[in-house]
């Protein structure tokens, strides 16, 4: 048993200020997540810093339509919103797929979005690994490595990011609220988190001490229709093999916004830009959608078992986008 302190603080303020204090202190909510790393021994804090009881629990409705959610909301509480519901559906969507109701109750936003990944050679101190420690290698690229990344990986990680929620997020133009020892920022989801490069350690755009403390959603576009679709191995509590957000806008015919993330193919949620431009303008078809994920896809770099993901990405998000495509007047009556 590795000894540790832990403390809770009254506020944000003081949170950011003990966690500033101690390098390597880590903040604890539901720790769904990291009472399991733990356990493992994969991680090991001087400090904890419990983040659980701050008033950083609602969900709100913001100037403009938005909408924004404290870092402590339960995951089980956020999915049935009724703000959530009719106006991200994709987002509560991405929510029910993961896990089981027990965690849901105890999993938090912020918490949701920190997980670590769940790459076997991460998870077992006994193996080498670069996310743990620096330059000891990655024998997932020659050993287990069939649910792991084919898109954005280097030849020192091939981890993919666990989350549901953040797939969901990214699609939505969520932005991350930070509070540091520097004060307040704001950081878009799809720029929060990192590649792994020669750094895989270093996961998201994180400063030292700092807290999440909302994730801002801004106002649904007029005429969204949006979606959340996962491919994983058994129908409840498995993490994605392959899943896939969208959210879309159709006029007569054609594709007048688009926003799509891929979730299980990379180290972050993958936002496809190459395929949403790809698309604007465009007829809403299934021909031009499958053309423009070939796009998407065709910087993939699948390795010797996980190739089967690049077109069963490809086919989630031809069929979500299909069915989030109006169906034309004379084709209802």
């Amino acid at each position: 048993m590795k000894p540790f302190g832990y403390h809770r603080p009254a506020d944000v303020a003081s949170a950011v200020a003990l966690a500033a204090q101690v390098p390597g202190a880590r903040f604890l909510a539901g720790g769904t997540n990291l009472v399991d790393l733990l356990k493992l021994g994969v991680e090991a804090p001087e400090l904890l810093v419990d983040v659980s009881r701050l008033p950083l629990g609602l969900v709100e409705p913001v100037s403009g339509g938005g909408l924004r959610i404290g870092a402590t909301v339960p995951n089980s509480e956020l999915a049935a919103h009724p703000l959530v519901r009719l106006h991200y559906p994709a987002l509560s969507q991405a929510l029910l797929s993961g896990a089981s109701g027990q965690l849901r109750n105890l999993a938090t936003t912020a918490g949701n979005l920190l997980q670590r990944t769940r790459c076997p050679y991460f998870q077992d101190v006994t193996k080498p690994c670069n996310k743990r420690v620096a330059g000891s290698g990655c024998p997932a690229r020659e050993g287990v490595h069939r649910d792991l990344a084919v898109l954005g990986a280097s030849a020192a990680c091939v981890a993919t990011h666990p989350s549901d929620l953040a797939v969901a997020l990214a699609a939505l133009d969520a932005e991350v609220r930070l509070t540091g020892p520097a004060g307040s920022r704001c950081c878009p989801l799809t720029e929060f988190y990192r590649l792994p490069g020669d750094t895989p350690a270093r996961e998201t755009g994180l400063r030292p001490g700092e807290l999440i403390t909302a994730v801002d959603l801004p106002p649904p576009w007029s005429g969204t229709r949006s979606a959340y679709r996962k491919v994983r191995e058994r129908a409840s509590f498995a993490f994605a093999t392959v899943s896939v957000a969208a959210a879309l806008v159709v006029r007569e015919g054609r594709v007048a916004r688009i926003a799509l993330a891929l979730g299980a193919v990379a180290a972050k949620p993958w936002r496809a830009t190459v395929a949403e431009r790809a698309l604007l303008g465009q007829p809403a078809t299934e021909e031009a959608f499958r053309t423009a994920l070939d796009a998407e896809l065709a910087a993939a770099r699948p390795l010797r078992d996980n190739a089967f993901k690049v077109p069963l990405a490809r086919e989630v998000a031809v069929r979500v986008l299909a069915d989030l495509t109006p169906q034309q007047e004379e084709d209802l009556g």
